[in-house]
């Protein structure tokens, strides 16, 4: 499933896919069957392949998804339905004959994971949460610190900094081989290197809750009767003037013109359209993907108990009023967790989730910019001038654009140019 592995192989060369590089700079990852690496493909979510004599002679896809549009079901009894297929799912993922925990970050879906856990076991369920202290990002560790002592979890914390962000980078770039630029792989790497060290080699973790049961904002942006524009209209580079050459075709758009359009049913909602949207793009190519790899890389395996067949079955079909209402998104979610554990504050306004990366890059934003802007991945597709000021910039689309750029800068420094990841990823960019 590694396609450094494949290369090492001798297989297949470490040539770059142009056409996914421009997507991966534009969404932070890569969409459909091609993946950043020419000739090497995904086989896809749910899909099954039969091989014979070295060719693929058929492909076999389960659908993830229901097909027909929202059932008619009360809340009261949808309500019953979540907790019977919550207590299975994780009751069925947490089967394991090694010492397994959690991630905990406070929020909706982590919560929930929580409190199933602790019916289930006779042990304090151990926990683990990420901080950002010394930013103006918000951390989380209060809230989790305070949701573990109620459900009596065994609650350990490790803290993300800027020498953990510019010292682990290299090695998180490396295996992050299929290559996606959340910034979510960042606490993540660290988070599963502190599990292993307590000997756990199994984490539940809440990815899948915001896409089954609608938690983003930009859901209910779309779904507005007035808005008809795409959720990823705009690139992460769009606008800023950093391309030598700007794509009037928008060409790396079209993974997700492709989700777009066979995600349109007509019997289903405009809300379900976009969902699926997303579950066939974000969620396995960005979410599950940055999970398997963090995890793997330290030796733990991630499980995801809100993706789940019967779970997606009874989310996807709900009716949108049991989504989104009062503008917040997961409803049925947050009150199923208002029944269980209200200390979580199921129904306060979604947090969204950051890592105070600007700031980190800026505080050395002119060595930063200089070393990045000067690699010829960089140089050949960018103007070094715009590059380099991207770098100046802690907060906003500015910022966002400077770390996908380091990322990508440090992807193809290892894993086409064939660097060793070894020291700082400054150290790595100079070699």
């Amino acid at each position: 499933s590694e396609p450094a592995v494949l290369i090492a192989s001798g297989l297949v060369d470490a040539k770059l896919n142009t056409d996914k590089r421009d997507e991966l700079l534009q969404l932070q990852f890569t969409t459909g069957q091609d993946i950043a690496f020419h000739g090497i493909h995904r086989v896809l979510p749910g899909e099954t392949l039969r091989v014979e004599k070295g060719g693929i002679v058929e492909r076999r896809v389960r659908a993830a998804l229901p097909t027909g549009g929202p059932r008619n079901i009360s809340e009261t009894l949808a309500l019953k339905s979540l907790d019977d297929i919550l207590t299975y799912s994780v009751g069925v993922h947490q089967r394991s004959d090694v010492p397994y925990g959690m991630f905990l970050s406070g929020g909706i879906d982590s919560s929930a994971l929580l409190v199933m856990m602790k019916k289930m076991n006779a042990e304090p369920v151990l926990a683990f949460t990420a901080g950002f202290s010394g930013t103006a990002v918000a951390d989380e560790r209060e809230l989790a610190r305070s949701l573990a002592k109620s459900q009596g979890a065994h609650h350990i914390e490790i803290e993300f900094g800027a020498d953990d962000f510019w010292g682990s980078l290299p090695g998180i770039v490396k295996h992050m081989d299929d290559p996606v630029a959340d910034y979510a792989i960042l606490p993540t790497w660290k988070l599963a290197q502190k599990a292993r060290a307590e000997g756990i080699k199994v984490v539940l973790a809440g990815e899948g809750g915001d896409e089954l049961f609608a938690g983003y904002g930009r859901y209910r942006t779309a779904t507005r009767g007035w808005f008809s524009k795409d959720m990823y209209r705009k690139g992460i580079l769009d606008g800023l003037g950093v391309l030598r050459q700007e794509d009037a075709s928008q060409a790396w758009r079209s993974g997700m013109v492709q989700a777009k359009k066979e995600s349109q049913k007509s019997d289903q909602t405009k809300l379900q359209r976009v969902q699926a949207q997303d579950i066939q793009t974000w969620l396995p190519c960005d979410l599950l993907t940055k999970l398997d790899r963090m995890l793997m890389a330290h030796g733990v395996e991630g499980r995801v108990p809100f993706v789940d067949v019967e779970m997606a079955r009874l989310a996807f079909d709900l009716p949108d009023s049991l989504k989104i209402k009062n503008g917040l998104g997961k409803h049925l979610l947050r009150q199923w967790l208002n029944t269980q554990l209200p200390a979580a504050k199921p129904f306060a306004k979604k947090r969204g989730f950051t890592v105070p990366v600007g700031e980190w890059m800026a505080a050395d934003g002119a060595r930063v910019g200089q070393l990045v802007a000067e690699q010829d991945c960089i140089a050949s597709i960018c103007k070094p001038e715009v590059v380099k000021d991207l770098f100046k910039h802690s907060q906003g689309r500015a910022a966002k654009a400077a770390w996908t750029l380091l990322f990508y800068a440090l992807w193809h420094k290892i894993h086409i140019d064939g660097a060793l990841p070894q020291g700082q990823a400054l150290d790595v960019l100079s070699a």
